[in-house]
């Protein structure tokens, strides 16, 4: 890290390091960086118990990552983006500052998206100014430390395997035998009573329908109901949290790692199924939560010629640009951290 930049809160804002993205506590404090090609300025909102935001503009950018090292932050600190650029449609870019913005390399995440008029573009002709804060999920810092002890996975040959798909919530959801403040969650998957019914049927490995980040659709929350399924990801690095038991900011990365731990231990493997083609946002008519507004363009196929519109290949809104070098390094980065950490 190089000079200190003025203060926060009586802590120097340090230039900090463009790699890894996200958010990367190391013991004493946490550097943040993200990526946006058409980014002007980018702002870190940080957000306490309270619900106060401060704000840090991030005081370098190298290769298109914006990024700042903050002393004394750490695991579970709250955080967003705003992000300054160009509002222009018809070329791409959708970038509104008014608009509170996830980080997609976050580990984990704090609340909900409430489907509020502000979420959403509105104003004809220009940026909508509604403030989305307080209507939608906000970034966690998490703790990385985790004893894994002499973990291994089984790594048992496809051709001996007996894989169980199973959904996090509707497995325990009834169970009996599990006290019901854990029905339907991580801890309440890895209850003695859950585990031993798996092994006694025989099988070798727990396929998990998806467990990242996702979101609620506003059509289904304007008639009451929710997304039960969970295939409309908008957190690629984060375990959901409405299957956590522990709390949501940051002790469900711990339990869903405790998790796999505990069904290690009983013999079995846990195979991820994950959603990479498209994200929760939608084509132009939907929400602005993460990617939109942080460098639309770069992340989102659109319509060659009408850049305004999604090139939508499987029906739900949109599809992410895999040929961009920084989406194709998420989805790879994505991939390793769900094995590897």
């Amino acid at each position: 890290m190089t000079r200190p930049r003025p203060n926060w809160k009586g802590s120097p804002v340090w230039s900090g390091h463009p790699y890894p993205l996200g958010a990367a506590y190391d013991g004493q404090g946490t550097n943040f960086a993200l990526f946006s090609e058409v980014a002007e300025r980018v702002d870190l909102v940080l957000v306490d118990d309270d619900g106060n935001h401060s704000t840090v503009p991030l005081p370098d950018v190298d290769g298109f990552v914006w990024h700042c090292y903050l002393p004394g932050v750490g695991p579970g600190q709250r955080y967003g983006y705003r992000v300054h650029g160009p509002w222009a449609p018809a070329v791409g870019h959708r970038c509104n500052p008014a608009k509170l913005l996830l980080d997609p390399y976050t580990r984990a995440v704090d609340g909900l998206v409430d489907n509020h008029a502000s979420l959403f573009e509105r104003t004809r002709g220009k940026a909508d100014p509604g403030d989305s804060a307080g209507h939608t999920m906000l970034g966690v810092v998490t703790d990385p430390f985790f004893d894994w002890g002499d973990d291994r996975p089984p790594r048992r040959p496809y051709s001996e395997s007996v894989i169980y798909e199973a959904h996090v919530r509707g497995l325990s959801r009834t169970h009996p035998d599990v006290p019901e403040e854990l029905r339907g969650t991580y801890a309440g998957l890895a209850h003695p009573a859950v585990v031993e019914h798996l092994t006694s049927l025989g099988v070798s490995a727990v396929e998990l329908m998806p467990v990242h980040q996702f979101v609620h659709d506003g059509v289904l929350q304007d008639r009451g109901l929710s997304n039960y399924w969970g295939y409309n990801t908008i957190g690629f690095f984060a375990p959901h949290n409405g299957y956590a038991a522990l709390g949501t900011r940051g002790q469900q990365v711990s339990e869903f790692k405790s998790m796999v731990k505990t069904l290690h231990e009983a013999g079995l493997e846990v195979i991820l199924d994950v959603v990479y083609n498209h994200t929760a946002e939608g084509n132009e008519k939907g929400p602005t939560l993460s990617f939109r507004g942080i460098d639309n363009a770069s992340y989102y196929r659109l319509v060659d010629g009408d850049w305004q519109h999604y090139y939508d290949t499987t029906g739900t809104g949109n599809s992410l640009l895999m040929r961009h070098p920084y989406v194709l390094q998420l989805i790879m980065d994505s991939l390793r951290y769900w094995v590897t950490e």
